[in-house]
């Protein structure tokens, strides 16, 4: 053989090894995953449809930002009171069936939605709506985080999440974008809430046809003592909890999403509605790009500095969307914390569920979702509370700096996340 030969030959094995160790597709090829896939990705798109359908329902007949803000706290009020429950639940019921009812309820809150923009009725009608979306969500989101380890092997799950939050995101790409064009051709929010409520649908059926494997361990009491144990875990369990605190403060303060009809009004961006569902797809399609490249790639060698860096870097992109004036630039700025804050969802995830067992994901999985929902719901009210009394620029910037201040004191106090090397390792403080 001669030496270009054997070089070639060498690196053709080289790579087959390396496609052999890291498939990037390797949670696709499961048809238990794709139907979960294919049917999360429809009711989050549906979901996204909804969002920007409720932010324009509600401007166009108030153009407050504190009515904005609130909108997120109708929906966080429920995660707040029911998340200990919910994740008992999680932990005793199939999880399968938590998810079906769970998008019953939601495909129920769109058609009342819709209901109450064609009468014309109360605008706070749509924030008890908003309530039952919250209420469904708050026992979903334990369940779906839970049921995902029993769908895919431990050694595909982090492929797995990533995948998912690819859709997730390709979700929120077409989801905004879909629901301000739906609202510009028809002049309303109504086909944006019934496309929702089909949404709903399709996720439920494809559930239907899942088989997770049976849950180890499952609760039969309903004890204060088992109500707590998803805290009691991650007391123990600092690298991970250090994850979630950084992602709760980081986004509870640099919630620019929520004031996006604020920015998109004449005053500001002067968009209007499809320029809105543009904006609101922004930081999807940076995220989107994001999760497609981790895919792609082995697991991070230093995640915990990856995810400081990460959320740091949403911090800036924050203050350069607050100051931007240009439509162009609000963009790519909203599609930088989408990018920087897909890191983070993907280490944030795969360090609770590969460290949690399977008897305790529902209750864990409970408290990151309390804390998905502080830094969402909470964070849209705390942006529209700010901007109502100061500014929405004031609001966009001020959280942003916020967030860079967040990431300072948690690369100081906590050197073990920031020592955290390989994903999907267990953290040596363990």
């Amino acid at each position: 053989m001669s030496p270009l030969s054997l070089t070639v030959s060498i690196r053709w094995s080289r790579l087959a090894l390396h496609m052999d160790v890291h498939d990037p597709y390797a949670a696709l090829r499961l048809p238990d995953y794709r139907r979960y896939f294919i049917g999360n990705f429809a009711s989050n798109f549906g979901l996204q449809m909804q969002t920007v359908a409720v932010g324009w329902d509600i401007f166009e007949r108030t153009h407050e930002s504190l009515a904005l803000g609130l909108t997120g706290l109708a929906q966080f009020l429920p995660v707040v009171l029911l998340f200990l429950l919910a994740g008992h639940v999680a932990d005793r019921f199939p999880r399968r069936w938590i998810i079906i009812c769970s998008q019953v309820l939601v495909g129920s809150a769109s058609i009342g939605l819709a209901i109450i923009y064609l009468t014309q009725a109360d605008y706070r009608l749509i924030y008890v709506c908003l309530t039952a979306v919250g209420i469904a969500r708050s026992f979903q989101q334990p369940a779906k985080a839970a049921i995902l380890p029993l769908l895919v092997p431990t050694e595909k799950f982090s492929n797995a999440v990533t995948w998912s939050s690819s859709g997730f995101h390709l979700a929120s790409v077409l989801g905004p974008a879909a629901g301000g064009l739906l609202i510009h051709w028809t002049g309303g929010p109504v086909a944006a809430y019934a496309l929702d409520a089909c949404c709903a649908v399709i996720f439920a059926i494809c559930l239907w046809f899942t088989r997770p494997r049976p849950m180890e361990g499952a609760q039969r009491g309903l004890k204060l003592d088992e109500l707590v144990a998803g805290f009691r875990f991650l007391k123990g369990h600092q690298v991970v909890l250090g994850a979630l605190l950084l992602d709760l403060f980081a986004v509870l303060l640099g919630g620019a999403v929520a004031l996006l009809p604020v920015f998109a009004a004449p005053e500001m961006l002067n968009v209007g509605a499809s320029g809105l569902g543009w904006l609101r797809m922004s930081p999807a399609l940076g995220a989107l790009a994001v999760a497609i490249l981790l895919a792609h790639r082995p697991p991070m060698s230093q995640a915990g500095v990856a995810l400081l860096l990460s959320v740091a870097g949403f911090g800036l992109a924050t203050v350069g969307f607050g100051l931007s004036r240009n439509f162009a630039l609000s963009m790519l700025m909203l599609a930088l914390t989408g990018a920087f804050d897909n890191v983070s969802v993907v280490i944030r995830h795969t360090l609770v569920q590969t460290n949690t067992p399977d008897q305790l994901r529902g209750r864990v999985s409970a408290v990151n979702s309390l804390f998905i929902g502080a830094s969402n719901e909470l964070g849209a009210f705390e942006s529209g509370f700010v901007a109502h009394y100061f500014s929405p620029v004031v609001s966009v910037v001020s959280g942003g700096l916020g967030t860079l201040l967040v990431v300072i004191i948690t690369a100081i106090k906590l050197p073990r996340l920031r020592r955290y090397g390989r994903l999907g390792d267990v953290p040596h403080d363990e």
